[in-house]
């Protein structure tokens, strides 16, 4: 279960009793959101992308849409988004539990610097129901095979009007 995998990877860290686990899904920012309390752009949305034939992970912010024309820039390649089967496959998490933990080595991750704007964000913790309170330093040094900063996210005032 995906959620073990997380929960074993974080022990390791010092940061296992941290993970929530509700009664309700947080499979999407929206329920997320609700079930935490806390506004949705705080919710720190993984989306796993196929880049050369591998997924990587992209962290943003809940409020952002990346941005197709700024990943191209800065991957070289137009942006897919991982299907069902390939998150399930090639990440380990299914949609709604995708996360930046307990991922396979080959699963570069991605912060975007949308979520630098904020003291802490909630990515998921491996399942469609978790969720784990972390800073932006603590998720860089927590997720799986962390490979840097990006800026591919729509300006803030662009994507709230979307």
């Amino acid at each position: 279960m995906s959620i073990e995998n997380v929960r074993e990877s974080m022990k390791t860290l010092g940061m296992a009793e941290r993970i929530r686990e509700f009664d309700v899904s947080s499979a999407t920012v929206e329920l997320a959101a609700r079930a935490l309390g806390v506004d949705g752009a705080r919710i720190a949305k993984s989306m796993g992308f196929l880049l050369g034939g591998k997924a990587i992970l992209v962290v943003t912010a809940g409020d952002q849409k990346v941005n197709s024309g700024k990943y191209k820039a800065r991957f070289g390649e137009k942006a897919k988004l991982l299907s069902f089967e390939e998150a399930h496959n090639m990440v380990g998490h299914d949609p709604g539990g995708v996360c930046p933990f307990a991922l396979p080595e080959d699963v570069a991750v991605y912060l975007d610097e949308s979520l630098r704007r904020f003291e802490t964000v909630f990515p998921a913790a491996g399942s469609a129901n978790s969720a784990i309170e972390m800073t932006c330093g603590e998720l860089e040094r927590c997720a799986s095979n962390f490979a840097g900063w990006v800026d591919v996210c729509k300006p803030r005032e662009e994507a709230a009007d979307k």
